[in-house]
């Protein structure tokens, strides 16, 4: 069984046209992104109850992109290195490293969940926050830090999964995971039956739930075995080549990921000042986080593009078929491009009915709704950027993708945005300016690097 199974997946990765390879291989990814999206959108609606509930739930979000960067290390060099070995019939040799990722998963989910319980009240102290939104924001990042153990070992899971082409059970996991965080939350939220109303609490007991049901579920699969990724006991260590090669080839994706948060958390300074400094901007805050948690709908998609690429680039490397590995990159730009598109008229002509929807206060919608129709405008080269980063990571590029963030966010992002909105006083759009041309100058580099690089013969 386990054959038939392999071999229907190298037909969808390896055998067939890459457009429609392509297509296979996202929409599974694409459907558990909108799932996900789904999520922060409840979370979001749930903590329209006031200003200081939606800067928890936005506040935890930057968190757990940070943990999901740090935790990304492994799981970059996971499917890059899975995804080489299967494409070259080397199926042993790709069980070796994903159960090698799952040990190292488990001691990074940790590692990051210590440090989140650590740093929670610096995160509000370096925004400014006080008062009852600095005791809510602390409550709720600790709490939220337990599930990011749990999370460590679904993404790298996950990322093992896709590295041989299974998309579809990365999906299911993480689909369970979703409706049970939306179920879980909004019934703890409101209260139902012998369950209480916790309010802002229950959005976060319902993601540790979730969270904890996702690893578990993640280990029960690979523990049974699917499509030839099996976990055994004598594998289960932290020992040998295979974790050499998944760190050279996630640590600097990890060093990637750790500038792009760094940039934003000093971003998200700015916004946090934006209404003069000393003084906490709850509605700019706010909208900001409202609009990044929409825009989401953008960035999902590219993420379900990216992995989809990343998988197909690195198996077609590993079968010995460069070209086949470029037009995998330039198609998935192509396909998530036109939705991109579609969603720039959507947001634009949208954005009055989405702050309407996401919030209760009427200065957090007057300094939203124009700052996202200008953010609107550049969601092309946002997916971009997104789809070439994954793509040259399935390839084990990681070195360029690490230099360009540090262009953009370091030399673009942080100065560009504090010039413009605090210094001009630009206000939240002033802020973006800085965010949008980050984006645009990476989505031009990255586009440079794929279409006339050498990382076809990055060694892994």
């Amino acid at each position: 069984m386990a054959d038939v199974e392999d071999q229907q997946r190298d037909d969808h990765v390896l055998a067939r046209p890459v457009g429609s390879g392509m297509l296979i291989l996202a929409l599974p990814v694409l459907i558990e992104q909108l799932l996900s999206f789904g999520v922060g959108m409840v979370d979001t609606y749930l903590a329209a109850m006031s200003a200081d509930a939606t800067t928890a739930v936005g506040s935890a979000a930057y968190v757990g992109w940070l943990a999901s960067l740090i935790i990304s290390f492994i799981a970059t060099g996971t499917t890059a290195l899975v995804s080489r070995h299967w494409g070259a019939g080397e199926r042993h040799t790709a069980n070796v490293v994903a159960n090698r990722s799952i040990a190292m998963a488990a001691v990074m989910g940790v590692l990051v969940f210590s440090l989140v319980y650590l740093g929670a009240p610096l995160f509000a102290d370096m925004q400014n926050m006080d008062g009852e939104t600095y005791g809510i924001v602390v409550r709720y990042l600790r709490l939220d830090g337990i599930g990011l153990i749990f999370t460590s070992i679904t993404l790298v899971g996950a990322a093992a999964l896709r590295g041989s082409g299974d998309m579809r059970t990365p999906m299911m996991i993480l689909g369970v995971v979703n409706v049970l965080n939306v179920i879980v939350s909004w019934t703890l939220v409101h209260g139902a039956g012998p369950f209480p109303a916790l309010g802002i609490d229950g959005i976060v007991a319902g993601t540790v739930v979730a969270r904890f049901s996702g690893g578990m579920l993640m280990l029960l699969v690979l523990a049974r075995g699917r499509g030839g990724l099996q976990l055994h006991r004598r594998e289960l260590h932290l020992q040998g080549s295979e974790v050499t090669r998944i760190m050279r080839i996630g640590l600097p994706a990890a060093a990637e990921g750790i500038i792009m948060w760094s940039g934003n958390f000093l971003f998200l300074m700015i916004v946090a000042r934006l209404a003069g400094e000393g003084e906490f901007s709850k509605p700019y805050f706010a909208a900001h986080m409202i609009g990044i948690r929409v825009e989401a709908l953008t960035y999902l998609p590219a993420v379900a593009w990216g992995h989809a690429a990343a998988t197909m680039v690195g198996q077609s490397l590993g079968a010995g078929d460069p070209r086949r590995a470029y037009r995998a990159g330039q198609t998935a730009v192509l396909q998530c491009g036109l939705l991109a598109a579609a969603l720039t008229l959507g947001y634009y002509f949208g954005a009055e009915w989405i702050y309407n929807v996401l919030t209760h206060d009427a200065t957090v919608r007057e300094i939203g709704v124009p700052a996202f129709q200008f953010m609107a405008l550049f969601q092309i080269p946002l997916t971009m950027s997104i789809i070439y980063v994954l793509a040259l990571h399935g390839a084990g590029e990681t070195r360029y993708p690490l230099l360009f963030t540090m262009i953009g966010v370091i030399l673009v992002r942080v100065p560009l945005g504090y010039l413009c909105g605090i210094v001009l006083q630009g206000g939240l759009i002033g802020a973006w300016v800085g965010m949008n041309a980050d984006v645009t100058v990476r989505a031009v580099l990255l586009f440079v690097r794929f279409t006339w690089g050498g990382w076809q013969t990055t060694r892994v």
